[in-house]
């Protein structure tokens, strides 16, 4: 299957692109656009991702993650992303980035780019420091309601983190966010 076709700055100047907007020709995806008859798939807005962010070293994690799952209908501000500690690299302002270990199990190649796989990447919006935004709670409740990311699993995982930092915090937010979704499920029953 051919990759879908993505109108960028480079292609068009931004301003004929947000004129097709409002004509009804192209629709946005992330920092790209695209006809409104291309489906907005996991691989599309990788590669709207991989243009705001072209170096391969990355990994887009956290909420550009969730993003690119479905789970969000809007990307990040800022975009995240992930690398291995011993990479160096530059990112824009508007980039966070976030030097960390990834194993190959919990990364996922999706179009050109490497993207945290959705069990990881709840674990990770669990797990971020600071507080547990609306965003990150939108984006978790998303991956759930998507069914990409079964909660049981989700908590077998921060189980087998052990006693590493966050781990008790995270337990408490998928608490927390799973009993404010409104279409929980009956007690003993995990959401898909």
């Amino acid at each position: 299957m051919p990759t879908p076709r993505l109108l960028t700055s480079d292609d068009w100047p931004e301003t004929e692109l947000r004129a097709a907007v409002l004509a009804g020709e192209l629709v946005p995806v992330g920092w790209c656009w695209a006809s409104p008859a291309e489906p907005q798939t996991p691989s599309l807005r990788a590669a709207a991702h991989a243009w705001r962010v072209p170096d391969e070293r990355v990994v887009a994690s956290g909420r550009s993650a969730a993003w690119i799952w479905g789970a969000t209908s809007r990307p990040p501000s800022p975009v995240e992303v992930s690398v291995p500690p011993t990479v160096r690299i530059r990112v824009d302002p508007d980039v966070r980035l976030r030097e960390v270990r990834l194993p190959a199990e919990d990364t996922v190649l999706v179009g050109p780019i490497r993207v945290t796989s959705p069990e990881r990447t709840a674990v990770d919006l669990l797990r971020a420091p600071g507080a547990f935004d609306a965003s990150a709670h939108d984006a978790l409740r998303g991956l759930v309601a998507i069914g990409v990311v079964r909660v049981d699993e989700v908590r077998r995982r921060l189980a087998a983190l052990g006693t590493i930092p966050m781990v008790r915090q995270a337990a408490r937010r998928l608490d927390q966010a799973i009993a404010a979704s409104p279409d929980q499920a009956p007690a003993g029953v995990s959401p898909r």
